[in-house]
């Protein structure tokens, strides 16, 4: 069993959930109920004594979610090999509002990636500070499940299956991601910017 919190991740890692992004420097910010939050993301570990929020079987091993907070970061445990027959969603937290976000829209994501394989992250924008923006027409469909009709604020965690991870893209060998894997995401929506300007 393998605890995952912070660990390093590397260092070109920030567009691994993208499938081939381009940046849109028509997009505007919406204002309102959509409008992203300003901040960071915690990078605080967990307390090890922090009791799950979401404890999930898969097919082969298991994972258990801290959800983050205002001060600390998520922190998944993988008893390894993990693996899922279907991707399964869990919305730890309700996101807030009205708008609810949509296959078009630009989200402000805070996010940690955990290989399901060896438990290890290979992503985190916890660890960097920073949310990150991910236009959702081009990244893999598990992110793509987990995000779109969420509503801004929510927080959810995702076990994908390698169909709707990198098994499309043959793996993704720099971040140790190799075509089977599964793959889990705990992720935090910070806010929802228009693609096409509307409001």
């Amino acid at each position: 069993m393998r605890t995952s919190a912070l660990l390093p991740a590397l260092a070109a890692v920030t567009a691994l959930v993208l499938a081939g992004c381009g940046s849109n420097d028509d997009t505007t910010t919406t204002a309102g109920n959509g409008a992203p939050e300003t901040g960071s993301c915690p990078t605080a570990a967990p307390a090890a004594d922090a009791k799950p929020d979401w404890t999930f079987t898969g097919s082969t091993g298991e994972i258990k979610v801290v959800a983050p907070t205002t001060t600390t970061a998520p922190g998944v445990t993988v008893q390894t090999p993990f693996a899922v027959a279907a991707t399964k969603v869990e919305t730890l937290t309700p996101g807030t509002g009205d708008q609810v976000i949509t296959l078009e829209d630009m989200v402000s994501v805070c996010y940690v990636g955990v290989n399901g394989r060896d438990g290890k992250v290979f992503d985190s924008a916890y660890e960097r500070g920073t949310p990150t923006p991910f236009p959702l027409t081009n990244v893999v469909s598990g992110f793509q499940k987990a995000i779109v009709g969420q509503k801004p604020g929510a927080t959810v965690a995702v076990a994908m299956t390698p169909d709707d991870g990198y098994r499309p893209m043959g793996g993704q060998a720099d971040a140790g991601i190799l075509a089977d894997d599964a793959l889990i995401f705990v992720l935090q929506i910070k806010g929802i910017e228009q693609t096409d300007g509307s409001e």
